[in-house]
């Protein structure tokens, strides 16, 4: 069965009169200079493949896109401009969709010539549009594709060097220099630039594993010689002390022997295999790829498991031309090893990082003795055993780090440690995407000592069981990893005391555009705070983002002409330019007298991390009044809520309401996992349900079905104009579960936004103490969009399903 091909369009190209090219004629060139002709049946950008039924066949082929030079679609196309688009660009600028004339080299050093409209780029390669005719409106193309791994080099349009001189009256002694310099990086071996650029994610690592399969596969010996690092008397001396040892690999007896360092191996091995060189320590590893090497292995042959890739498993080694490890790891599991280069400094601390206590928790269960702990006995009277209560303390540190680091790795936001009475278990729980589950349980003899040493490591009073303790964790002082926690015990029944971790986020603000909002929110957002004055709150519940957010606001507002004080608790995220203050109610520096002395220090703008109190709300709007753009924060459930909240703290209603310029409601909502999520096209029925309970708080509650349908019918329509595919209709999408996902269906979450700008008549109803409902309808007709329709809007994105959208929206 076919499926639709959507290939990119030319550019400013009208996507609603795009050809259809399923079963297109299509001739398929491979790199060893066969040639296919057939129709297209598939194009499949994700998985690098494409299916094509050749004449005379009764089954589709399937053909991987490295095994192809270029791709012809050889019927030509027709394309209409779109000329809104056109009309819209500048005048006497060239755009996209002018012919171009380009030239393409491939590694076989064939080339390939003639004139596109312009050029599209995908993960997999180069889509061009190579003339065939043309009239004032209408055009013909013929559709080329050529995947990434069969250019040598390409060169579309003007050449910049050209451009710069021309336009902007660079000197050409420049444009020659710069240009020298180019080709001396293009000239550089694969090998020398994977050096020198270290490869830190896998979608890097792929690129390149894919280009060194055109590399020669060399000895050790012959590379060292060629690059006249050793002579061949110096291989031959080793060759033969070689056969007295054979377990000890070429490379190590040269560097015995004084003849050659680590160092200059690596460098010789990148430039004639063009072995990618890995830089581990910034390289994600998931748990599922460390589990495919026992730890004993990978400490015995010094190796690190990175990913799989096309059915291989890539290992970082220090030495790629160690054949006896690779054989051993071959065979043990099962398949086949692709070696690429690193450190041994980094080996070795990935073996730390990701081995150290791998093992422990599976020790720690052989140990247990199933009969004496029984999950539901409740004995207060249990005692342990002198030597249990004395539990080895390097393997409580174990388990600790690896209960932080597994955290850290799975994307955890928060850790809970849950002591029972007597012989039931210590359960330990991460909490990932907003849900909870378990990811261990100890026996219950544990259960001291890792509160004991959470304590240790959080700076906490150790003796104090009655009461509850807060304390931050720096875990680079415990561990291999640079990780940030906020520490909470809480004293609980039985005379046992739970502990909370929160990992806390890294470092950098992301930008307004990434936060997940709406074109529309984004704008009105991006529009109130850009007013010099006033009081902007975002408010949610625990966990929703607020922080995100506001430091996303605050990084758009950054710059060189403005002063911005943060009073923050704790400090989760940093930004040059910002004054950041961390409050400490213990010495009275808490949020309010914070406020006090940013207002002494010359502030233009001022983030309070939450105005908890009426003295914090009270000294925000005073900020506000007096020239300053105030942020911050509360934990109401919806915009409307959050100004009753503050008039319920006896805030002025005069002043608060023309103090506020405008409340950001959110939430955060699972996402459907990328990888597995399976489309469907959506019946009346569901359209007509979905578009009901997004207009059901936008009319009186009286109205019945009959009063609602016209409203459900001109929404569909809009929908229709917005959302619908090609043909009309609408796509959604359906959670399944595959590894990516833990089988749940969902990764990761985006946010959902409810945005009230506080307009005259929304300050009017505040002075008048107007109750929530009213003003939140006033919004709605003023435009606002509430949680619920904001995730129906990315539920038709793709992005969401319903079920997920109501767990989380009030409405």
């Amino acid at each position: 069965m076919s499926d639709i091909i959507e290939l990119p369009l030319p550019p400013l190209s009208d996507r609603d009169n795009a050809p259809i090219l399923t079963n297109s004629a299509v001739t398929v060139f491979y790199i060893n200079g066969r040639r296919v002709d057939g129709k297209l049946r598939a194009f499949k950008v994700e998985e690098g493949k494409i299916r094509i039924l050749q004449a005379q066949d009764k089954q589709e082929t399937e053909i991987l896109m490295y095994d192809i030079k270029a791709m012809h679609l050889s019927t030509p196309l027709q394309w209409v401009q779109d000329m809104s688009l056109i009309k819209s660009s500048k005048s006497g600028l060239k755009t996209c969709a002018e012919l171009q004339e380009f030239l393409i080299t491939f590694k076989d050093h064939t080339k390939l010539r003639g004139k596109t409209f312009g050029t599209r780029v995908d993960k997999n390669g180069l889509h061009l549009f190579k003339e065939h005719g043309s009239n004032q409106y209408l055009r013909q193309y013929i559709h080329i594709f050529i995947p990434r791994s069969s250019i040598e080099s390409n060169l579309i349009g003007d050449q910049i060097g050209d451009i710069l001189a021309k336009d902007h009256n660079v000197p050409s002694e420049e444009i020659e220099l710069a240009v020298k310099e180019q080709q001396a990086a293009r000239a550089k071996p694969l090998g020398e630039f994977l050096v020198e650029n270290k490869i830190v994610n896998e979608k890097q690592l792929q690129a390149a594993l894919s280009r060194q399969k055109s590399m020669p596969n060399l000895k050790l010996g012959e590379i060292l010689i060629s690059e006249s690092l050793i002579t061949e008397d110096d291989l031959e001396d080793a060759l033969e002390h070689q056969k007295r040892n054979r377990q000890k690999p070429l490379g190590e007896i040269l560097v015995d022997k004084g003849i050659i360092n680590r160092d200059q191996i690596q460098q010789a091995l990148a430039k004639k295999l063009g072995i990618p060189f890995v830089h581990i320590q910034e390289f994600k590893v998931t748990p599922d790829i460390i589990n495919q090497i026992p730890a004993d292995l990978a400490f015995k042959h010094k190796v690190v498991p990175l990913s799989l890739h096309e059915g291989k498993l890539i290992l970082a080694i220090e030495n790629p031309m160690d054949w006896t490890a690779l054989d051993a790891l071959r065979f043990n599991t099962n398949k086949y090893i692709e070696p690429v280069m690193a450190s041994a400094e980094d080996i070795n601390w990935a073996l730390q990082f990701h081995y150290t206590s791998d093992d422990i928790l599976h020790r720690i269960d052989d140990l247990e003795d199933e009969e004496a702990f029984d999950d539901g006995a409740h004995n207060d009277s249990f005692s342990f055993k002198e030597e249990d209560v004395t539990i080895s303390d390097n393997i409580i540190v174990k388990i600790i780090n690896k209960i932080i680091i597994d955290a850290h790795q799975q994307g955890a936001s928060d850790v809970h440690i849950e002591p029972n009475p007597g012989r039931t278990k210590v359960v330990v729980r991460f909490r990932k995407d907003g849900s909870l589950y378990v990811y261990h349980k100890f026996p219950a003899q544990y259960r001291n000592a890792l509160i004991s040493r959470i304590k240790v490591m959080a700076r906490m009073d150790i003796s104090e069981k009655r009461k509850p303790q807060d304390g931050k964790i720096s875990f680079k002082k415990f561990g291999p990893a640079n990780i940030e926690l906020r520490v909470a015990t809480l004293p609980t029944a039985n005379e046992l005391e739970d502990v909370v971790m929160r990992i806390l986020t890294s470092g950098k603000n992301i930008p307004v555009n990434a936060l997940g909002l709406s074109i529309n929110n984004r704008d009105r957002l991006l529009d109130a705070v850009s007013k010099p004055y006033g009081l902007f709150l975002v408010c949610g519940p625990t966990g929703s983002g607020k922080t995100t957010t506001l430091h996303s606001v605050l990084g758009h507002l950054n710059n060189a002409e403005r002063k911005i004080w943060t009073a923050e608790d704790p400090i989760e995220i940093t930004q040059p330019g910002l004054r950041q203050v961390q409050v400490n109610p213990k010495i009275g520096l808490d949020f309010a007298a914070a406020m006090r002395a940013f207002l002494r220090a010359d502030p233009d703008v001022i983030m309070v991390g939450e105005m908890r109190d009426a003295e914090t709300a009270g000294m925000g709007i005073e900020a506000s009044l007096t020239g300053h753009l105030v942020l911050s924060t509360l934990h109401t459930n919806s915009a409307a809520e959050s100004l009753v909240r503050l008039l319920d703290m006896e805030m002025d209603p005069f002043n608060f309401a023309d103090a506020l310029i405008g409340i950001l409601a959110q939430r955060l909502a699972k996402t459907l996992c990328p990888n597995c999520k399976r489309s469907y096209q959506p019946d009346d029925q569901e359209l007509q349900h979905l578009a009901h309970e997004y207009i059901k708080d936008m009319l009186p509650p009286h109205f019945g079905a009959a009063e609602q349908q016209p409203y459900i019918d001109d929404l569909i329509a809009d929908w229709r104009n917005h959302h619908a595919n090609k043909r009309g209709g609408f796509t959604l999408y359906k959670p399944t579960g595959c590894n990516d996902c833990n089988d749940t269906g969902y990764r990761g979450r985006i946010g959902l936004h409810e945005l009230m700008i506080a307009s005259p008549k929304i300050k009017q109803k505040i002075v008048a103490r107007t109750p929530a409902a009213e003003l939140h309808f006033e919004a709605l007709n003023e435009g606002m969009r509430t949680l619920k329709q904001d995730g129906i809007e990315k539920i038709l994105q793709g992005y969401l399903d319903l079920p997920h959208v109501r767990a989380v929206c009030i409405r």
